[in-house]
C-alpha cells in the first residue's frame, strides 16, 4: 500500500485535474462517502477505500468510451506509483474490464457505483431536493421507472448488492444513511 493511496488530498488532486465537471466530482464525492461507510462497517482501511472510490472515475471526462475508461485512469495511477490492488479495484467496477472483483473492496466499490448516483438522481426530484426526503421506497418505486435516471444500470445496483451478500433494502437504506451524514459536502 503506497503512501499516496492514502493521502486523500493527494487524490482529490488527481480527481480535479482530470475531472471538471460538478457532477462528476459530486459523483466521486458520493460514492466515496458510501464505500467509506462500509469500510467503518467492515473494520477496513476507511482512507484506502475512499480514495480508491474518489478516483474509480476520474478518468472519465477525458476518456469516456468502454475502450478507455478505466482503463486510462488505471494506467495513470500506475505511473503515479498506485499500488495493483487500488487500480484493480478500479479497473473491476467496469464489469467489461475482465478485471474480477475478487475482494471486498473491489465488490463494495461495485455496489456503490451506480447507486450514489442513483440516490442523488432521486434526491434532486424530492419536493424539497434534500436526501433527508429520501427513502428506501422511493428508490426502490423510481428505479421500476426506466425512463428515470435511464443511464443508471438497474441491473448493476441489483448485481451489486447481491455480490456484497447484502439483501437490495438494506444496501440502499445503508447508502443513503451514509450520504445523509454527509449532505452537505455532496450538496445533498
Amino acid at each position: 500500500m503506497s503512501e499516496k493511496s492514502q493521502d486523500r488530498e493527494y487524490c482529490l488532486s488527481i480527481l480535479k485535474e482530470y475531472s471538471k465537471s460538478d457532477s462528476l466530482l459530486k459523483h466521486a464525492f458520493a460514492v466515496e462517502t458510501c464505500v467509506k461507510a462500509y469500510a467503518r462497517k467492515f473494520g477496513e482501511d476507511e482512507n484506502y477505500w475512499g480514495n480508491v472510490a474518489l478516483l474509480h472515475d476520474f478518468d472519465y471526462e477525458m476518456y469516456p468510451t468502454a475502450e478507455e475508461h478505466p482503463f486510462k485512469g488505471a494506467e495513470i495511477l500506475k505511473e503515479k506509483g498506485f499500488d495493483d490492488n487500488f487500480r484493480n479495484a478500479i479497473l473491476s467496477h467496469a464489469s467489461y474490464s475482465g478485471i474480477p472483483r475478487d475482494n471486498l473492496l473491489s465488490k463494495t466499490l461495485f455496489a456503490c457505483d451506480e447507486l450514489a448516483g442513483f440516490i442523488t438522481a432521486v434526491t434532486y426530484v424530492r419536493p424539497n431536493k434534500t436526501i433527508d426526503e429520501v427513502e428506501v421506497k422511493s428508490v426502490k418505486k423510481k428505479m421500476k421507472d426506466k425512463a428515470f435516471a435511464r443511464t443508471v444500470s438497474r441491473e448493476d445496483i441489483i448485481n451489486g448488492a447481491e455480490e456484497l451478500s447484502v439483501p437490495l433494502d438494506e444496501h440502499i437504506e445503508f447508502c443513503i444513511n451514509a450520504m445523509k451524514e454527509n449532505k452537505e459536502e455532496l450538496g445533498l
